[in-house]
């Protein structure tokens, strides 16, 4: 079975899935057996691994010893760069900054990278990758150079992600990005999921468990936290929000 195929089943059991992602320059490797443990524990349902700027050198070993301790659940990876790839990952999501106008991010380094995915035979999600306005400049934002949706705007959100589904994506991700002062707006999640079949990734900004379930609410099939296992006595919050995001089951 492919890991779009688990996320999938994922969705249809619990209702939503949630997703932890981990930062590379915010959790050493050393760090790594304590973080997937609190997750695992939390029973969050797939890994991100990934950052906008990956400072970390090594990020091979490091997927490889990322595989060690987590188990059975799909380690992916979430790419700010050609150079996040590695051979022992389960999948990567294969992103293209629909939001931006950087042909670089829309397709070019796409092209760079789809030959090194094929040979390295690892599963490619194709993602269509929306940044929404947060009240700050993120990461993401600053490193791509490119504006993110007004968040006040739902209709302009909407014809990004109808533009997704007629591309054939397979999953749209709504990111606030890392750093985001606010998260996206459940005005926006709904109106997409209202027009739009392709299933909803919703990630940044989202601080607690509550926010999160109105998110699935408001009809996200995934949430995605950062690095708050990095955290000592988060272990507790993770799985907090496990239990906010699983409405089913």
């Amino acid at each position: 079975m492919t890991v779009y195929q688990k996320l999938l089943d994922i969705r249809d059991q619990k209702g939503a899935g949630y997703l932890i992602l981990i930062d590379p320059d915010k959790t050493s490797i050393e760090a790594l057996p304590q973080a997937i443990d609190n997750g695992l524990n939390a029973k969050v349902d797939a890994f991100l691994v990934g950052g906008s700027l990956l400072l970390t050198p090594h990020f091979d070993r490091y997927i490889e010893q990322f595989k060690k301790y987590a188990q059975n659940l799909p380690v992916i990876i979430f790419p700010g760069g050609v150079h996040q790839i590695s051979r022992h990952a389960d999948a990567i999501l294969f992103l293209s900054l629909l939001s931006g106008r950087n042909p670089d991010h829309l397709v070019g380094t796409q092209v760079l990278a789809a030959p090194i995915i094929h040979q390295l035979q690892l599963e490619a999600i194709s993602t269509a990758y929306l940044l929404i306005e947060s009240g700050e400049v993120t990461s993401a934002e600053f490193m791509s150079g490119t504006r993110p949706l007004p968040r006040k705007k739902p209709e302009i959100a909407v014809a990004h992600a109808l533009t997704a589904q007629y591309f054939g994506f397979k999953f749209i991700y709504l990111e606030g990005g890392s750093g985001a002062q606010h998260s996206v707006p459940q005005e926006i999640i709904q109106a997409i999921h209202q027009r739009v079949h392709v299933p909803l990734i919703v990630g940044g900004g989202i601080r607690t468990p509550e926010e999160a379930a109105q998110k699935v609410e408001a009809g996200a099939s995934f949430i995605v936290t950062g690095n708050i296992l990095e955290k000592p006595g988060n272990s507790n919050l993770a799985h907090e929000f496990a239990s906010a995001i699983h409405q089913k089951g």
